[in-house]
């Protein structure tokens, strides 16, 4: 089941990263990678067009207080979020406390390591202060950088389906695990 995430008081800190909720004046940042041709599109979306379509998406993550930003350098150079998984697709997780999560990195951060040190400090947080028992996590067959990450933070694979995304497309994805248990057993 999707159990509640609400990460309005949440700052996560690792070597090189802060991970807080986003805010408004992060705007300027959100909008140069958004805007940027190759990066939206491994997550479904196309890239932002305007400062005002990126200012529409960034007040739905300040008010769905599920998605942080990564802030590196002083300035947030990607997004990371504590979804809600689709029940319907995974029925047999009705009696575990899960959450899906999804990670967007700006281009000119690509190759770093600075996600799959986020997504080990959210991994982190969600086993131990919020006491999940299960995190899944998606990707494109294509975004070979995602499946990447994943791997590297312990995701295992658990299916392969189709994703229907925001441009009207639909891609070939596989959805990945990762148990308490298994990340225990880690670390």
């Amino acid at each position: 089941m999707n159990v509640p995430i609400d990460i309005t008081n949440t700052v996560l800190r690792t070597e090189r990263l802060i991970l807080r909720p986003w805010r408004l004046s992060d705007l300027d940042d959100f909008y140069a990678y958004a805007s940027v041709d190759g990066v939206g599109q491994m997550a479904g979306w196309k890239p932002h067009g305007s400062k005002e379509e990126s200012r529409r998406i960034l007040e739905r993550f300040i008010d769905h207080k599920w998605t942080f930003a990564l802030e590196y350098g002083g300035r947030v150079v990607g997004s990371l979020g504590v979804e809600k998984y689709d029940e319907e697709r995974f029925p047999e997780f009705a009696e575990k406390k899960c959450r899906e999560i999804g990670f967007v990195l700006a281009k000119d951060c690509w190759g770093l390591g600075l996600m799959p040190e986020a997504v080990r400090e959210v991994i982190r947080w969600l086993f131990e202060e919020e006491d999940l028992d299960l995190l899944l996590c998606g990707h494109f067959l294509r975004n070979v950088r995602s499946a990447r990450v994943q791997q590297k933070c312990g995701f295992r694979h658990y299916a392969f389906g189709t994703f229907e995304t925001k441009n009207d497309t639909v891609e070939d994805d596989e959805i990945r695990i990762l148990t308490k248990d298994d990340w225990l057993a880690r670390a």
